[in-house]
């Protein structure tokens, strides 16, 4: 389905990935829908800065949109940081809880004062010097500065000892989504627990895609809606009452072959981030000669060798009734 919708340049044609009426965690009935520019092409995010030739995801931004944490690694995984400073982004640091163990996924509150991440740190109860089996869920809150507190284990029944959890995402209200591939046999599926003040709520899955999977979900912040990974693919859900419409797949600007994960959203709303290996589009290696040593070194340390790097696209996320 198209549109026309109105930029700087005149009407250009977009594409509408999803169009239904949704109810927000605030009571309003908007109707709402995620458009793409049919024009727009993914761009790697901060390239040789933040995307690396190393493995990146999971950028998440502070409010004003002028810090991002991610994770960075190859066999162990860190969360890292990056400050923008006259429009440019700057060398990346390790962030002060993290660099010894596996942390991975970091995702900030929309207030910018807590990071729930993913580890595999050793619970207080256990040996302080071997990592644990499966990865669970974490926190820290912000201090001055750039620094943080010592992360929080949470203790609740969802973080179980032999089952993983990943990609935590969390609402205004403190709904907490998570992926948890080894909870069901079947496919992999993904959850969300309510923050009821001083703990919890039960656990309820997110039946977004039928019996498929349903990985990596992205809350919006009022709880709109969930961006979340099928297969290779993006898909997007919105709110109906207390339920989920049906996912529907984002375009092919986003969604062509390549594995993609760990979706985000800038704080503004205007900016899709996601992580992929892609490869076409960027970089094509000239078949009519033969790599020597050197020319295939530079390959393989050019932020396009087959690991995963962060990728960009303008999104509209509209309303429109108005």
């Amino acid at each position: 389905m198209f549109i026309f919708a109105k930029y700087s340049k005149g009407f250009v044609p977009c594409l509408v990935i999803t169009c239904c009426t949704a109810f927000t965690a605030f009571g309003q009935n908007n109707q709402s829908a995620l458009i793409i520019d049919t024009g727009s092409r993914a761009a790697v995010f901060a390239p040789g800065v933040v995307s690396s030739p190393f493995d990146e995801a999971a950028a998440t931004f502070t409010p004003d949109g002028n810090t991002v944490y991610f994770y960075q690694g190859t066999i162990y995984l860190a969360v890292c940081f990056s400050k923008k400073e006259n429009g440019k982004w700057g060398i990346p640091e390790v962030v002060s809880f993290s660099g010894r163990w596996s942390d991975w996924d970091p995702f900030l509150s929309p207030d910018g004062k807590r990071i729930f991440f993913v580890s595999n740190r050793p619970l207080t109860d256990s040996d302080q010097n071997k990592p644990q089996r499966k990865s669970h869920i974490w926190y820290a809150n912000k201090l001055s500065g750039d620094s943080w507190s010592a992360p929080e284990y949470i203790n609740e029944p969802f973080n179980l000892d032999g089952i993983g959890n990943y990609a935590p995402s969390v609402s205004n209200l403190g709904t907490l989504c998570f992926y948890s591939p080894a909870r069901d046999k079947t496919v992999g599926k993904s959850y969300y627990t309510k923050w009821l003040g001083d703990r919890y709520s039960e656990i309820k899955e997110l039946t977004l895609n039928g019996a498929n999977e349903v990985g990596d979900p992205l809350i919006a912040p009022d709880e709109s809606y969930i961006i979340f990974v099928s297969g290779n693919d993006l898909y997007i859900s919105y709110r109906n009452g207390d339920s989920w419409t049906t996912g529907q797949k984002l375009g092919p600007q986003v969604n062509d072959g390549n594995a993609n994960f760990d979706p985000t959203v800038s704080p503004d709303g205007k900016t899709l981030y996601y992580s992929s290996a892609r490869v076409k589009g960027f970089y094509k290696r000239d078949q009519t000669k033969s790599l020597n040593y050197t020319e295939l070194q530079a390959e393989m340390n050019s932020i396009f060798n087959g690991r995963s790097n962060i990728l960009m696209i303008p999104i509209s996320l509209s309303n429109l009734n108005h």
